[in-house]
């Protein structure tokens, strides 16, 4: 990438490249650039049927988000609905309640998204979740831990900050910071109790009884 002045470039496939949600591999565009006005990521499948889009909805975060086809070919799911998406294919979701998804129909296909709040934009806290994860899933549990507590202190108190720092502090075996982290993040979004109770991250820290007391 080129040294941060007043503009910056870099070919996508230099950018950092991190396992996220099941077949999910995700480039942090927005980190590599520094960006703060809006969030960007590329998603690339090596293989036909691995994810380009995980399926979720906006729904917690209200954002709208846009999906270009860089390369390859996609198919989402939306709502329920197929639709087939070649190379440079854009996809807007205004309705955050939409339930979203892609997978590759064709291999090496990337899908970039961009991604708001609409009328402002803060940094969205899945970002560092997702590089949390795919730490922790190499076994590398500080660094993950690491990335959360920087999630942390942008977002103090954000409850999914709290919620999956507890989650690798439990796979890392740090029984007494799992525990007070996740009751602090089910105080703050109740929602997440329900999630909690059946995570498997927590399997060595459930038998105790501050587990979501």
């Amino acid at each position: 990438m080129k040294e941060p002045t007043r503009w910056q470039s870099a070919h996508l496939s230099d950018l950092e490249s991190l396992a996220g949600p099941g077949t999910l591999s995700w480039q942090p565009v927005r980190r590599a650039f520094g960006i703060t006005g809006f969030g960007v990521n590329a998603y690339t499948a090596a293989e036909v049927g691995q994810d380009v889009v995980e399926e979720h909805t906006e729904e917690s975060l209200g954002h709208e988000e846009l999906y270009i086809v860089l390369a390859g070919r996609a198919t989402f799911q939306l709502d329920g609905e197929e639709l087939d998406a070649p190379t440079g294919t854009l996809v807007f979701l205004a309705d955050p309640s939409v339930r979203r998804g892609a997978k590759a129909a064709e291999p090496g296909t990337t899908v970039l998204a961009i991604g708001g709040e609409p009328g402002r934009h803060d940094v969205s806290a899945w970002e560092w979740y997702f590089a949390a994860y795919a730490y922790s899933g190499d076994g590398e549990h500080e660094q993950a831990i690491a990335e959360l507590q920087a999630g942390l202190e942008q977002r103090p108190g954000h409850p999914r900050l709290l919620y999956h720092l507890a989650c690798v502090e439990a796979r890392a075996g740090r029984r007494e910071p799992a525990l007070e982290h996740l009751n602090l993040a089910v105080m703050s979004d109740p929602r997440l109790r329900e999630h909690a109770a059946k995570d498997d991250d927590f399997e060595s820290i459930r038998d105790d009884p501050r587990f979501l007391d």
